[in-house]
């Protein structure tokens, strides 16, 4: 058995010392474990017992999301291990890229293009982090001028991965006709990060045209799939733009709930438009009321999903919403309960999903049972941020 770092705090220990731990010794020993030494970049998954998995496939999402990762800790604490992590990612991107601001996929672990059609495609999930990667990394490396690649890949949004009859993003460039029956859902979950990926444009370089972008992405998003009604974000809408039937339709996911509220409350922090507070305090509110075991051994935890009427839930638990999750207490950590709250969801992630693992585990039942082994590379974009936002709001300490 490999174990990326074989020592553990007490089994009671606070969430500052976990916080501590995971910046001096899980962190930087994942990213030296999940280099790949004859490929580029990192692997995207490591097994139950932090192997690697799929050892010959790359994906634009795992390498972009840790560009950004490990650039944004080398901004706040300039370690070695931080700028070498992120240099690695980005000496990865260019696999990806098809065309000017176009990138695919996935590649080969030798960087060559994949086999599948699928991961030839271009997606505008995908591309947010390509901006969100290197617009921090260009902060990082001023003497690297990325503001030319950045805007390319903005543009490419804007003109092949948007649906001209109603300016909503596209899955992928290889739709046909998105109205079309046999299309796939239309999703929040580009718009959201997309936004998001703005947003960090517009902190990292200061010009206001990434502003402008993030508000009219923002207000895309919300139009669509804000339910006024419940106060929640839809997850998908039929290819015609009607509500899903069945669960689908009424399904909303409490991290998307509490990723949007972070979200829009970094807008108005930054400037932009005050009432998206408004906005953000109902998505919380029903993330509150609704959204959190309340008992058990996941006490406090956030559920995958529950309906938009509360009716029913998900009862399984993805490292990801905890997350999100401690980032909506963190907005709200003046309020020593919103503090307390998300101290304990820290320690509860380090306890259970980590705790005892030769890495870390992505989803947990009820019972605090494994039920998703595997630790996703891509997860430390969440981790990392919910943590380095706790820092921000006095909850713990940052990296150092």
């Amino acid at each position: 058995m490999t174990q990326i770092a074989p020592h553990f705090p007490d089994v009671d220990a606070s969430a500052e010392a976990w916080v501590d731990w995971f910046w001096a010794e899980f962190l930087p020993a994942w990213a030296v474990h999940a280099t790949d030494a004859e490929g580029i970049g990192f692997y995207d998954v490591l097994d139950a017992e932090a192997r690697p998995v799929d050892l010959s496939r790359r994906t634009l999402l795992a390498q972009a999301r840790l560009l950004f990762t490990f650039s944004h800790l080398a901004l706040l604490s300039d370690r070695p291990e931080w700028q070498a992590a992120a240099a690695k990612a980005r000496a990865a991107l260019p696999a990806f890229r098809k065309a000017p601001g176009l990138y695919c996929r996935a590649t080969l672990r030798d960087g060559t293009p994949a086999a599948r059609p699928e991961d030839r495609l271009t997606t505008s999930y995908d591309q947010s982090f390509v901006i969100l990667g290197l617009a921090t990394w260009g902060r990082l490396h001023p003497e690297e001028d990325v503001s030319d690649e950045i805007e390319a890949c903005w543009q490419a949004l804007e003109t092949r991965l948007t649906d001209p009859a109603t300016g909503l993003l596209l899955e992928h460039d290889g739709l046909a006709d998105p109205a079309a029956p046999e299309a796939p859902p239309r999703a929040q979950n580009p718009h959201m990060h997309n936004y998001e990926a703005a947003l960090q444009a517009f902190e990292m370089t200061g010009n206001a045209v990434w502003l402008t972008r993030a508000q009219a992405m923002r207000g895309k998003g919300l139009a669509y799939f804000l339910d006024v009604e419940s106060g929640t974000i839809s997850e998908f809408l039929a290819p015609d733009l009607s509500v899903q039937p069945g669960r689908d339709g009424q399904r909303r996911e409490i991290g998307h709930q509490c990723e949007w509220a972070w979200l829009l409350l970094r807008e108005v922090e930054l400037g932009g438009d005050p009432d998206m507070a408004n906005v953000a305090a109902r998505l919380l509110a029903f993330a509150d009321a609704h959204g959190f075991a309340e008992s058990g051994v996941m006490q406090g935890a956030a559920f995958d999903a529950v309906s938009a009427d509360a009716a029913w839930r998900e009862d399984r638990f993805l490292l990801w919403p905890q997350t999100e999750a401690i980032k909506g207490f963190a907005v709200r950590a003046t309020d020593p309960a919103q503090a307390q709250r998300a101290r304990d969801l820290a320690r509860l992630i380090f306890r259970r999903y980590f705790a005892g693992r030769p890495g870390f585990a992505n989803q947990l039942d009820a019972e605090g049972r494994t039920t998703w082994p595997e630790g996703l590379s891509r997860l430390h974009y969440h981790l990392v941020l919910a943590l380095t936002e706790g820092a921000r709001a006095g909850l713990w300490r940052g990296p150092v």
